[in-house]
């Protein structure tokens, strides 16, 4: 296997838990702190999230199937690179839907059951990228 694309792998999941982290501990929580324009506000924060996750869905997307093709050939470790797609698919099957379903509804304006529901997405999918960090450390490391 290739070293090199292992710890790009790494970097770009690692990437992308810290940004899961920062969403879940801070972004998502202030959100019940917004009194006016709440839908405004949930609107923007949509247009710019997408412009940071976008990127790193794209590059754990990219990284992890080419892993897998490494896998399939017997030239990467099985297990650390499935154990990774499988988290990968947690966090975008929980984006698809659990967050995004939940934003359309903050779209129309602040919902405290949206923002709970989202909440408990959110923790999900934080779980699950932090998983995949641990896989992703663990192929370097293997």
């Amino acid at each position: 296997m290739t070293s090199t694309l292992a710890v790009v792998h790494l970097v770009v999941v690692a990437a992308y838990a810290g940004f899961q982290w920062t969403v879940r501990a801070l972004v998502y929580p202030q959100f019940a702190e917004v009194t006016e324009g709440f839908a405004g506000y949930e609107r923007a924060h949509q247009r710019r999230v997408t412009h940071v996750v976008g990127p790193l869905f794209v590059g754990q997307g990219l990284t992890t199937v080419w892993l897998l093709v490494l896998a399939v050939r017997g030239t990467a470790p099985a297990l650390p690179v499935l154990a990774g797609a499988a988290c990968l698919a947690l966090v975008l099957g929980t984006t698809a839907l659990g967050a995004v379903p939940q934003h359309r509804v903050l779209d129309r304006g602040w919902d405290a059951g949206a923002h709970r529901r989202l909440l408990r997405v959110d923790s999900v999918r934080t779980a699950a990228a932090t998983a995949h960090l641990v896989a992703a450390g663990w192929l370097v490391l293997a």
